[in-house]
């Protein structure tokens, strides 16, 4: 199976560019799943967690409060790191785990795992390939906005908070633009997946 990373920043369209390739018949998994899963009741990630923060970052139910837990690491670069170091290696060997579960239901199938941080975490290294979504800034600024109301400063600040656009370019195998719109998405995404077949030896 041809193991393919997909990242880019925050308000880009990786959900949009991810879904096409679904679409397309390649095995995709959004990371955020496997980060809600790696902290469900009982997990060692969820234990590692309370151990690290305390008590009080659970639930009565045994539950993680999110809640409690961002108050903890908002504005706080240092605990927001240590919270990654914890939960990264769970993460990373559960989506292994899942693509692994691909490669014996489909040995040369495309697996797509779509993950905001895999640049900054190291996790691109484990792909074959690496593609890396992107707009223009003004775009991305303008998409943030509208997607979770924030104002202007406040989208900034966020987009700022990461890891510039143009530095992730430089790690990707591939590029997408969504700036366009959809459908010159739609046929950057296909060409890319063209060319994904021909690395698995499908048949096109």
């Amino acid at each position: 199976m041809l193991r393919v990373g997909l990242t880019g920043s925050i308000a880009v369209g990786k959900s949009f560019v991810t879904s096409i390739f679904s679409e397309l018949g390649c095995h995709t998994l959004d990371a955020d799943e496997t980060s809600r899963e790696v902290v469900l009741p009982g997990s060692p990630g969820l234990a590692a967690i309370a151990g690290e923060f305390g008590p009080d970052v659970l639930n009565p139910d045994q539950t993680l409060n999110r809640k409690q837990l961002g108050e903890i690491i908002f504005g706080n670069e240092a605990k927001r790191q240590i919270l990654n170091h914890l939960l990264h290696p769970f993460i990373i060997a559960r989506q292994d785990e899942i693509m692994r579960a691909w490669e014996a239901e489909d040995p040369h199938g495309i697996g797509i795992v779509d993950a905001a941080l895999m640049i900054e975490s190291g996790g691109y290294r484990r792909f074959d390939k690496l593609i890396v979504v992107h707009c223009r800034p003004e775009v991305q600024l303008e998409r943030l906005m509208l997607r979770s109301g924030l104002s202007r400063d406040e989208a900034q600040a966020r987009i700022d908070a990461q890891m510039p656009q143009a530095e992730k370019q430089k790690f990707a195998d591939y590029l997408i633009d969504t700036s366009d719109g959809f459908e010159l998405t739609r046929k950057r995404t296909i060409e890319v997946h063209n060319d994904l077949l021909r690395l698995a030896n499908k048949e096109i």
